[in-house]
């Protein structure tokens, strides 16, 4: 194992596959001699040059469509948008073309695309720069969704979302790309639609992805302090989704969380809260809980955007109440 920071951990990856596959490229704005505007390609224009890691206009459009253009000639483009807000500009590329080129050809054609974007808040960027979006592409068959939390992850999904014949949204935090973890030294690729039990209790389940996994993390320990044993499990990836281990830990528990840095209409947490009532009803003692981010845009003052986001605080409160029903 060696430690890395979160951004170390994408800049290995994307590293290594280039060097591993001539067939991938990198694309997006200044990803090339300036090293990504979060600084999370850097040094790769100096190691594969101008054909390998290529700048781009400012157009989403071009980059996604660029990206499908190559794919479905025998490329594996990752092509980078540089915040996840900016999906937005693109979407019909997204949601129309990358996500069901595959189906409507009957699988003649494959779309190995990775799409990474910079994603959440935290950071002060206001609120077109600092939406967690992976909750717009849940109602659209053909992606697949990577949330890393940890370097690792950041690095062995990557890697896995690169190899993948299949359009891939890998979603990296603004607020992670400093934080440290180890990282295995081998190829530590981690396989798409299997969740990671970060921490394990008895008497709830709580399930968080990228920033919230941490403060879920923190908050089990404030309430381990009380006796009270919380289990932590995170989906890292929502599509495909592992609804067994989170099944397998509601039964052991009885009692579910979700805590997301969004609002609660249309999210993967009311998802797994639905998929997990449908599922697993007999195993929950009482009604599943969803902590979120406010039905507002997320505000651009310091202690406003504070406010709106999940802080440990709050969730260790929602905990308690729910251990205590």
């Amino acid at each position: 194992m060696t430690e890395l920071t979160y951004r170390e951990g994408v800049i290995r990856a994307l590293g290594e596959e280039l060097e591993r596959d001539d067939r991938v490229l990198l694309i997006g704005e200044d990803v090339g001699a300036a090293g990504g505007v979060f600084q999370a390609t850097a040094g790769l224009f100096d190691r594969f040059g101008p054909r390998r890691v290529r700048d781009t206009p400012i157009s989403e459009q071009a980059i996604v469509g660029c990206a499908l253009g190559a794919s479905v000639t025998g490329l594996r483009p990752v092509a980078e948008i540089m915040f996840a807000d900016f999906a937005g500009v693109c979407f019909d590329q997204i949601a129309n073309q990358l996500a069901k080129y595959r189906y409507m050809t009957g699988g003649q054609a494959s779309v190995p695309v990775t799409i990474r974007m910079a994603n959440g808040g935290g950071v002060g960027f206001a609120a077109q720069h600092s939406q967690a979006v992976e909750n717009w592409f849940l109602n659209v068959p053909g992606l697949k969704i990577c949330v890393p939390g940890t370097p690792a992850d950041a690095y062995g999904l990557l890697k896995a979302a690169i190899r993948d014949d299949n359009p891939v949204l890998v979603f990296e935090h603004k607020q992670l790309y400093p934080s440290r973890g180890p990282v295995p030294d081998e190829d530590g690729v981690v396989e798409l639609g299997r969740a990671e039990v970060v921490r394990t209790g008895s008497d709830l389940t709580v399930v968080a992805t990228q920033l919230m996994r941490h403060r879920a993390v923190e908050a089990a320990e404030v309430l381990a302090g009380e006796g009270i044993d919380v289990e932590v499990v995170d989906p890292r990836t929502l599509v495909p989704l592992d609804l067994e281990t989170i099944v397998e830990s509601v039964a052991k528990t009885g009692r579910l969380v979700c805590v997301q840095e969004c609002p609660p209409g249309g999210s993967w947490g009311a998802t797994v809260v639905a998929a997990v009532v449908e599922e697993a009803w007999e195993s929950l003692d009482l009604h599943p809980r969803l902590v979120s981010g406010d039905e507002t845009p997320i505000p651009y003052a310091g202690s406003l955007e504070d406010a709106w986001l999940p802080s440990v605080e709050r969730i260790a409160g929602e905990l308690r109440d729910v251990a205590a029903e």
